[in-house]
């Protein structure tokens, strides 16, 4: 397996950087960097969306909670205060799962503000399957 990957990296690197295309005409690498350099890729540098403070709040789980009279919510068995948000007004819960620590990190969000952030047990969260 290991000399397959090493013939397939060699053609990879051969096709890409190397062979003129049958049908473009160009060598690969040279047209995809004409491409971005002429702003005509479909390529775009990754940009955290307002507002949107980290990736935990793109790549990750989401809930929606509704806050009771004592500005908790509960997920599952657990039970979060959660500050700046009214009484009764839904809040979104993005969840990022960390597998190696065996810890997830909650984020509370009320319309575009970030209320609260919690750690919790991944095993805490018996609604997610990791």
């Amino acid at each position: 397996i290991e000399e397959a990957g090493k013939v397939l990296e060699n053609e990879a690197t051969r096709y890409n950087y190397h062979q003129v295309h049958s049908t473009t005409g160009e060598v690969p690498i040279l047209r995809f960097e004409r491409a971005i350099k002429e702003k005509k890729s479909l390529f775009r540098e990754f940009t955290i969306p307002s507002p949107y403070t980290s990736i935990k709040d793109i790549f990750c789980l989401r809930a929606k909670r509704t806050v009771d009279a004592y500005h908790k919510i509960s997920l599952d068995k657990l039970t979060f205060k959660v500050h700046k948000a009214p009484l009764r007004e839904e809040v979104e819960l993005r969840i990022a799962p960390d597998e190696k620590t065996g810890m997830a990190e909650v984020r509370i969000w009320y319309r575009d503000i970030l209320t609260d952030v919690y750690q919790v047990k991944n095993s805490d969260l018996d609604s997610v399957k990791f």
